[in-house]
């Protein structure tokens, strides 16, 4: 049986054009991922991003199933999960 802390997502790496990894919490994350939301614009978002009205609903989405958004021709920003404590 698996260890429930496989699945817990607490913190984050963030990988983003022209900064540093960061390592942020979820609800960092989701702050980060709303502000960027904001400033594209919603038809250039993902189709199934898209079906979210809330800028906080399409962050969360992207935080459960993606870890990476298209923010424009050469920029990226991903996230990753990842454990701090053993």
């Amino acid at each position: 049986m698996p260890n429930p802390l496989m699945y817990q997502q607490d913190h984050f790496v963030v990988l983003e054009t022209n900064q540093p990894e960061q390592f942020l919490t979820t609800s960092e994350l989701l702050e980060k991922l709303e502000n960027i939301l904001q400033q594209l614009k919603f038809e250039d978002l993902p189709p199934d991003v898209q079906k979210f009205k809330l800028l906080s609903e399409q962050a969360q989405y992207l935080i459960d199933t993606s870890c990476e958004l298209d923010i424009g021709p050469g920029k990226y920003f991903q996230w990753y999960a990842v454990r701090l404590e053993k």
